[in-house]
């Protein structure tokens, strides 16, 4: 007696019919369509074109500076005089108070960056929160040249006062220090204390800041929600949870933007010429009249200079560049990292 076939219904065959489940994982076609072909040719060539003018622009620089570098070797790093056709000239003059007038910047923009991007981060109520943020943006937008007319005119006569307190009661600092300064003296004026390195420090940072605070900013509001509401639930306080939640995911965040803020603090010109009077020595005290940078140096000569000037203006705009460069590189991949969580805890 032979078995009855089995009934075979409509759900049956699709029960016969579905595939095995397999364990190894899925994989994603490697082929790309036209348009993502496309696309990442575009940002290939993006990257590529600004990756070879950097490289053309450093070229440029240093073809030209060719001729100066050959007269004056590795003398024109330890050089201050500035006398291209007559005796030496080097920059460590203007490099020094570059690296003054920035690090000036940055001291008062830190402080100032880390708590607008905390306050708008964390404190400040929502309707305020998108103006503050606003503001901060527009004031990146604002032309250099807004800032050192406003610092001449305006912030540096405010700041006279502060100049002679910091002289009068820190003036044993040697940085502090004025020459020539002795308080109580009826026929002593301020202009011992105007176009300093204190004053284009000062101008510097409040464009420095936005920067800084942008990148801030954006570190400390993707810190983890769940961090967060553990440290409330530990019984932290606000403050509490942001100095051991927010302030160490966005520690690497706060060293690049400071960083990123460097870089401009070291390039900018027009708002430091404005307010600088122009020394070619290295002026050691800050609040004293007398200041330069290797970017004024260029934007004052440029004009009524020789071959042999050109040549070693573009010498100094070369070494500019590179510092520069290494700076932002630095700060780039410091950001970079912060945004991936590397370096929270």
């Amino acid at each position: 007696m032979t078995d009855p076939e089995p009934k075979v219904g409509r759900h049956a065959a699709a029960v016969i019919d579905r595939p095995e489940p397999s364990d190894a994982p899925w994989r994603p076609s490697a082929g790309l369509n036209p348009g993502d072909r496309g696309f990442r040719g575009l940002a290939r060539a993006g990257g590529t074109t600004v990756l070879v003018l950097m490289l053309l622009v450093g070229a440029f620089l240093l073809y030209r500076a060719w001729q100066a570098l050959g007269k004056q070797g590795w003398s024109f790093i330890t050089t201050q005089s500035w006398e291209p056709d007559g005796g030496g000239f080097g920059i460590a003059a203007v490099l020094a108070g570059s690296v003054m007038i920035a690090a000036v910047a940055i001291a008062f923009a830190l402080p100032l960056s880390v708590g607008t991007a905390l306050y708008i981060s964390e404190y400040a109520p929502r309707r305020v929160k998108g103006w503050l943020i606003s503001m901060v943006d527009l004031m990146a937008a604002v032309p250099s040249v807004v800032y050192g007319i406003w610092g001449m005119i305006f912030l540096q006569w405010k700041v006279l006062d502060l100049s002679r307190w910091i002289a009068t009661y820190l003036g044993w600092i040697p940085f502090l220090h004025v020459d020539n300064y002795e308080f109580g003296n009826p026929l002593e004026t301020d202009t011992v204390f105007t176009s300093s390195t204190f004053i284009a420090g000062i101008v510097v940072a409040m464009m420095v800041t936005p920067i800084a605070c942008s990148v801030m900013r954006e570190a400390f509001t993707q810190a983890p929600l769940g961090e967060r509401e553990g440290a409330f639930a530990l019984g932290a306080t606000r403050w509490g949870m942001i100095r051991t939640v927010v302030l160490p995911f966005g520690r690497g965040a706060m060293i690049g933007g400071t960083m990123l803020g460097l870089g401009r603090a070291l390039g900018e010109t027009i708002a430091v010429v404005l307010i600088i009077s122009p020394v070619f020595s290295i002026q050691p005290h800050i609040l004293e009249k007398g200041a330069n940078s290797v970017s004024a140096l260029i934007a004052l000569r440029y004009g009524d200079s020789t071959e042999m000037g050109i040549s070693a203006l573009m010498a100094a705009g070369l070494a500019l560049f590179l510092m520069t460069l290494v700076v932002n590189f630095l700060a780039s991949t410091i950001v970079a990292r912060s945004r991936s969580g590397a370096v929270s805890e």
